[in-house]
């Protein structure tokens, strides 16, 4: 391609402090490294992540970056030793990698890769500790390596997962984070029997993709526990049998035995006691990131499940906007309006 080992210059959403509206910004995107690809973004969401960064009110402020994880594009060009990917692949980026190699990511059990894992407080590529992205030649930070609020962006090559290029980028791009971890959450973690009572606390995206995952798994009843009664409605359309607010009660909800699985990234001070005895009454706490998926080898078969219209993702794209209107998106999930907001990135 003409660009290839160039740099580029393209339209950004860059952060710049803490709370205050992204800025569209011209960036310098460096040519990719070795084992890293450089990608055209086609589509992005906002996922609550993104936010939960941009506000950095429990966690390490890291600015001037480029936001943003849920997406996907077309692959520009590679670096040195990357095989598997070439110019004009579909891929979606995931803010957890599989490097292939290490015990995590040989493990049936794990994908918690040791070389790619998340780590939310790196802001450069792990090949050289080096920033790909530059204003005037200053370096802007990437987040969670992705940073796909940016018409053009590199990842690590284990952070891509290589997807069927006839499914449609602009719904398919939101399996690349939140669908696919509530999703997973269910199917993969908790893993329901047919006839099961499953109860999901929180009902955002993630939470009615796991409530998704419910009703694949068979769930007799699916419990929708939220303080928002408003969201009961949505809910009904993921499976939702009853709705429960916790305002309501004044007896704890969660009594009962059984698996309850922690899904999202929690403040960094977070912490959490239980007495000893509740595990021994037949308790069992689980935790996951990106639903136990591998990106590389298991993501593909998520977006075919959808492609044999198993997995229904349109109803979790509520909003679409430009990408020159991302603060939009970005109003409408700290007001709580709709699920997931897709931006186009070429207008």
């Amino acid at each position: 391609m003409a660009t290839a080992g160039k740099v580029i210059k393209c339209k950004a959403a860059v952060a710049w402090e803490a709370g205050k509206p992204l800025s569209i910004e011209e960036v310098e995107v460096a040519p990719p490294q070795a084992m890293e690809v450089r990608v055209k973004i086609l589509y992005t969401a906002l996922c609550h992540t993104d936010v939960y960064f941009w506000e950095a009110k429990g966690q390490t402020p890291v600015f001037p970056r480029i936001l943003g994880h849920e997406a996907g594009g077309i692959v520009e060009s590679v670096g040195e030793g990357v095989t598997e990917l070439v110019p004009g692949d579909h891929v979606l980026p995931v803010f957890t990698g599989e490097c292939k190699d290490c015990a995590h990511c040989k493990s049936e059990e794990s994908n918690l890769c040791d070389l790619l894992r998340i780590n939310v407080d790196r802001g450069v590529m792990i090949g050289d500790g080096q920033s790909r992205f530059t204003i005037s030649g200053k370096p802007i930070f990437h987040f969670v390596g992705t940073s796909t609020f940016s018409e053009y962006t590199v990842i690590h090559v284990g952070c891509l997962a290589k997807i069927n290029p006839s499914a449609p980028l602009d719904k398919v791009c939101v399996l690349s984070c939140g669908i696919s971890t509530g999703l997973g959450a269910t199917l993969n973690v908790a893993k329901p029997k047919k006839g099961s009572t499953v109860a999901i606390f929180g009902l955002g995206a993630v939470g009615l993709a796991a409530m998704e995952g419910a009703k694949m798994a068979g769930a007799s009843r699916i419990i929708g526990v939220d303080l928002n009664p408003a969201k009961y409605e949505q809910a009904k359309k993921f499976g939702c049998t009853d709705f429960v607010n916790p305002m309501d009660h004044t007896k704890p909800l969660q009594e009962g035995w059984g698996v309850a699985v922690l899904v999202g990234v929690p403040h960094k001070e977070a912490v959490f006691k239980t007495h000893p005895m509740n595990f021994l009454n037949e308790r069992t706490l689980k935790g996951t990131f990106f639903g136990n998926y591998k990106p590389r080898t298991d993501l593909p078969e998520v977006v075919e499940m959808y492609m044999r219209k198993e997995l229904d993702v349109e109803k979790f794209i509520t909003h679409s906007v430009p990408f020159s209107q991302i603060n939009t998106a970005f109003d409408l999930m700290l007001k709580g309006e709709g699920l997931r907001c897709v931006m186009r990135m070429d207008e």
